[in-house]
């Protein structure tokens, strides 16, 4: 099955022409940005509010997890039906899936920060936006940026249902390699949605390095020196 999967995947067949890999994995990325950002648009904004003034904090946790049960294909294809056959019903129901987890970085970020720094930051005068956009956005950004990755990841591997409606994403090959029990191809398929999930992964958490403040990074602890200048810094003298 491996060799197989190998064989498809290498086969030059498939990298030329408008359903060939590289074109499906544009359109697997177009729909996943599109859907990242318009989430993002949405989530942050409601998330850092509802944060920052703890008011729906319980509507919105149930909210977030009444989404997060709702079935992926069912409400894909319903959107895309609603929309009238067009791909902007398939990006509403990506757009949908994303917000929840974003939502929910943006509102645990600013929940978490300490709230001693920001009744310290309140005694100096601050107003409420001054306290949220300098005190407890930037120190909610590790958590925020965790929830787009988090997002990121589950919209790869759901815009892969955009199939079933007749999107050549990188599902494609998943639904061809069952028609057909190409399994060989099935395993392509799914080997090119992993590999873009984790490379996507990386190239945020390469971005989160410059966005969240130096401060708030977490490092390795030093480490431990040894020998004899150890042993005599902690023994004093030795026998």
């Amino acid at each position: 099955m491996f060799l197989d999967a190998f064989a498809w995947l290498f086969d030059a067949a498939n990298w030329s022409g408008p359903k060939s890999i590289p074109a499906r994995i544009g359109v697997h990325l177009l729909y996943c940005l599109g859907a990242v950002v318009g989430a993002s648009a949405i989530a942050v904004p409601l998330g850092l509010y509802v944060g920052h003034t703890g008011r729906g904090g319980l509507l919105l946790v149930g909210g977030g997890n009444a989404v997060r049960a709702l079935p992926t294909l069912g409400l894909v294809t319903f959107l895309y039906l609603v929309a009238g056959g067009g791909q902007v019903g398939v990006l509403i129901g990506l757009v949908v899936l994303a917000v929840p987890p974003i939502l929910a970085g943006a509102y645990a970020g600013v929940q978490d920060v300490d709230r001693g720094v920001v009744d310290a930051a309140r005694g100096m005068g601050m107003t409420g936006a001054q306290r949220l956009w300098r005190v407890e956005l930037p120190n909610a950004l590790p958590l925020l940026v965790g929830g787009v990755r988090n997002a990121t990841l589950q919209v790869v591997a759901t815009a892969s249902v955009a199939a079933y409606v007749g999107i050549e994403t990188l599902g494609r090959p998943l639904l061809d390699g069952l028609r057909v029990l190409d399994y060989g191809q099935f395993v392509g398929g799914a080997v090119l949605i992993a590999l873009l999930a984790v490379l996507l992964d990386a190239l945020l958490a390469i971005a989160g390095k410059f966005v969240v403040p130096k401060g708030l990074r977490l490092s390795a602890p030093p480490r431990r020196r040894s020998g004899p200048a150890e042993v005599l810094e902690v023994g004093g003298s030795t026998a």
